[in-house]
Order: C-alpha cells, then structure tokens, then sequence
C-alpha cells in the first residue's frame, strides 16, 4: 500500500483518490448516456422508466455491495498473512454465494417488479415500459453480482487498474449497443435494457478470464467449487451492516421517488435526468473522502495525529473548490445540459429548476463526505451510517412528504437540500465533539503495546 504518512498532504490525497475518480466517472457515463439515448430518441415517458427502475435494483445490489466489501478486506488480510489457502477459500466461497444470489434475485425481481412499481406509485403511462426495463434489467443480475466480486476480490490483491478496464469496456459496449439497438433497430426501451445486459454479460467474462490468466489463485474449477461456513459467516458479520445501509438509503431514495411519481411522468422524467448529474458533481468530494480515510488511518497508525488535521483542511480546500466550480456551472448551464436528455420544454424547465433548488446539497455533502473521512480513517464506522440513516429518514424523506403538499415538486427539491444540510450539521457535531478521537486512542495504545 502507498505510504501516506511522508509529504505534501494535498497531493498525496489527489493522487489517491484520482484512480477512484476515474472509475467512477465511467460509471456516470454509462448512466448518463443510457438516459440521454432514451430520453432524445424514444420519449421523457422512456426516461422516467429509466429513472424509476434505478432505486429498485440497487436494493437488491445493496447487500452484495457490503458483502463484496468483506471479500475485498479478507483477501486483502490473508494477501497480506501470505495464507493461501485462506485466499482460496474467500475466492471459492464468494463465487458461490455470488451465483445463486444472483440467480434468486433475478427470479424474486422479474416475479415482483410489478408490484413494487405500483408500490412507488408509477405513472399509468409510464407503468409497461418500466416494467419491461426492469424485468429486462434483473435478467442478467447474476453477471452484474458475479463482476462485483471479481472485482472486489482484485482490489483485495491490491489491483484497482483490472476492474478500471472492466468498466471501460463495459460502458463502450453499453454506448455502443444503446445507439444501435435504440436509433437503430428502434427496438425501444427494451434495447436500452438489453445493451446494458450484455455489456454486463462481456465486462463480467472478460474479467473473469483476466483474473484466471494473471493470478494462480483464481485459476479454479467452476464446477468443483467448494463452499466454506467460516468464510461464509465472516463475510457475512463484516459485510451485512455495511449492506444495510445501503439498501436502507435505496430505500429512502424509492420512498422520494414514489413521492415524485405522484406529480406526473414528466416530473418523474426531469428528476431521472437532473439525478444523473448530480454524481458529477458530488463524485469528486466523495472520492476524496474515501483518499482520506485512508490517509488518516495510516497517519494515526504512524502517530502523526497532526497531518489528520492538516488533510483534512487540505481536503476540504479541493472538495468545495472542485464543488464551487462545478455547481456554478450546473447553475448556469443547467437548462442547456437538460436538452441533453429530452426534447420536452416543461421538463427541461423542471429539471433546471431541480438543479438550482439542490445546489446547496452539494455543498452540505462535500463538507459530510471530507469530514466522514477523517471519522471513518479513525475507525469509527458506526456515526456515518446512523448519521446518513437519520438525513434521509428523519429528514429528507418526511419533508418531502410534507412540503410537496404545499410547494409542489419543489418541495421535494428543497426537501433534498433539508436532508443534506441536517446529515451535515450532525456530522459536523460529532466531529467537534471529539468522541471519534476515542477510537484514534485504541488505535495507538494497540501500536505501543
């Protein structure tokens, strides 16, 4: 691993957090593009079924997220032992659970989609064509679950360059087939769905067959795989809360959308468009954060409890620079960017209003993210999460409920930027407490023992 704990801060923590940067950026992309080829070519009716599919599956994603974060750290624990044949173990038992949850979500989530759209309270005009998309969607779940751990497996060895190409792949291929299925063949939303399957399918054997061919261990019988309770359970205890969360915020983002449902198609449509690049600029801060929690481990591990200090600041100095530079931009070119994704003037109009009544979230959330890094790099994971839990259901979620009756869809909007600035303000509190500098204490007296 880098070593963090020698030199200039700021560019230490931006040459870490650039590979993440990058990754995630092809990730937008290939959201982004997805929903501007549905969007200009089959209607902002085909958007909004995008964008109401998209809080549906990443639930069901949400527990194999914290579940591949537990085969990232134990294969990155016993790389580090030198234990082998632990590693096979994680490698043998993940690919399995992977596989048959893979294969029961996809049953669960084409047998219930219908019932979850109505639910969210979908449009009736919009109602057949994300049920398509998302039946569609969860049909090749397995390969997206199966990439997942490859990938998490590979950062465990301490390679973040193979699942960077594996996304590139995947979002050229997906780009590619968008446009030929979509403009070409007119196949509709269903070619939407279908392009991104397989390139799901190609990024998920491509990878696979990388792996077997660059490292020994991955090199293993598909059908005489064997299966480890040990393993299984420990993935499980560090992996499950971690998924938790995540499925209780997709959670909190169906709830927000089935509110958004109830004012129409296109309403729906302008926040599936405008969403889309709210990860542009918020993916920056995020990112860093992440750089940062690792800075600040290794730094109170070495015991320079100053440099903590002197990145945080140094961090919070790029985040809201990048923040302030790409929300101004959003702001002022907001409308022109909407005629990206559709051709409809009210919901172009409804998604620039959207991104300037948000703009200040971004803000509250680059502060959040900065900040959590330092709490997280001290090894406090508990705060974040009831702290992320709290913005979106005790705020975000019952605001919206509330404001919508009385200002429309910019309740709901506002309602965001309430969320935020409440998860901002906890987290902020907490770290002026000092309670997590505890956890910093534990750490050190482990060293000088």
């Amino acid at each position: 691993m880098k070593n963090l704990t020698q030199g200039n801060e700021l560019k230490q923590i931006t040459l870490f957090s650039l590979p993440m940067l990058l990754g995630n950026i092809f990730q937008q992309l290939y959201n982004v593009v997805d929903s501007i080829v549905v969007g200009k070519n089959i209607g902002d009716h085909a958007l909004a079924a995008v964008g109401i599919s998209f809080p549906v599956w990443f639930i069901f994603i949400s527990l194999v997220i914290g579940f591949t974060m537990a085969c990232n750290i134990l294969i990155a624990q016993f790389v580090g032992a030198k234990k082998h044949e632990e590693i096979d173990k994680v490698i043998q038992t993940s690919i399995l659970i992977l596989f048959w949850a893979g294969l029961i979500v996809t049953v669960i989530g084409i047998f219930l989609a219908p019932y979850i759209l109505k639910m969210m309270n979908t449009p009736s005009d919009v109602f057949e064509e994300a049920l398509i998309y998302l039946r569609l969607i969860f049909s090749g779940m397995i390969f997206l679950f199966i990439y997942n751990a490859f990938t998490a497996m590979l950062r465990g060895f301490g390679d973040s360059m193979t699942p960077l190409y594996a996304l590139i792949i995947s979002t050229l291929i997906n780009i590619g087939l968008d446009c030929l299925f979509v403009i070409v063949f007119k196949w509709g939303i269903a070619g939407a769905a279908i392009a991104t399957v397989i390139a799901q399918f190609v990024s998920c054997f491509w990878l696979i067959l990388y792996s077997r061919k660059k490292y020994e261990a991955f090199r293993v019988n598909f059908f005489k795989l064997r299966f480890d309770k040990i393993i299984c359970m420990q993935s499980v205890k560090m992996g499950f809360p971690s998924g938790i969360q995540q499925a209780l915020v997709g959670g909190g983002f169906m709830a927000l959308l089935s509110i958004v449902n109830t004012f129409g198609t296109q309403t729906a449509a302008a926040y599936s468009a405008a969403g889309k690049l709210d990860g542009f600029i918020v993916m920056p801060a995020l990112n860093i954060g992440v750089a940062l929690s690792s800075f600040t481990g290794q730094n109170i591990g070495a015991g320079k409890l100053d440099r903590v200090k002197r990145g945080l600041h140094a961090s919070l100095l790029l985040a809201l620079g990048i923040t302030v530079t790409a929300t101004t931009a959003i702001v002022i070119f907001g409308k022109s960017v909407m005629h990206l994704f559709v051709n409809n003037p009210e919901v172009i109009a409804l998604g620039a209003r959207y991104l300037i009544i948000v703009a200040p979230a971004y803000f509250f959330n680059t502060i959040t993210f900065t900040l959590n890094g330092v709490i997280r790099g001290a090894g406090e994971t508990v705060f974040p999460m009831i702290s992320t839990l709290m913005a979106m259901w005790v705020f975000r979620v019952p605001a919206a409920a509330v404001l919508s009756r009385y200002l429309g869809s910019d309740g709901i909007w506002l309602a965001v930027s309430i969320g935020s600035a409440a998860g901002c303000l906890l987290t902020f509190i907490y770290y002026c407490s000092g309670n997590w500098k505890k956890k910093t204490a534990k750490i050190l007296e482990i060293k000088n023992r």
